[in-house]
């Protein structure tokens, strides 16, 4: 059984930063994509990043582009998002998620984390 497991949210203040990390247990793809998507109250589930499987390629979805960074440590089974200069507005739920190939389209993802709460304070 597949498992993802956010930590890192937190509340934090504009212009702080926090590091989300993942752990994923259990078998998913042979080299699964990772990526972090955000969810805001009332609103639709919304692309952050994705990586893939040796870390040599990322993308970004334009919300937090230039203030996070994705990155990986297949050793570890661990995914992270830096994310820095942050916003009132990045406050939401942030999971990750695992697909079989690179997509800001979270329908793709098969496998998902139970969220971990990022708080932004103005």
């Amino acid at each position: 059984q597949v498992q993802l497991v956010e930590s890192g949210g937190g509340l934090v203040q504009a212009g702080g930063s926090l590091r989300l990390s993942c752990a994923a247990s259990g078998r998913t793809y042979s080299r699964p994509v990772m990526g972090w998507f955000r969810q805001a109250s009332g609103k639709e589930r919304q692309f952050v990043a994705t990586i893939n499987w040796s870390g040599t390629s990322t993308s970004y979805g334009d919300s937090m582009k230039g203030r996070s960074t994705i990155s990986r440590d297949n050793a570890k089974n661990m995914v992270y998002l830096q994310m820095d200069s942050l916003k009132p507005e990045d406050t939401a739920v942030y999971y990750c998620a695992a697909a079989k190939t690179m997509t800001p389209w979270a329908s793709r993802y098969d496998y998902w984390g139970q969220g971990t709460q990022v708080t932004v304070s103005s």
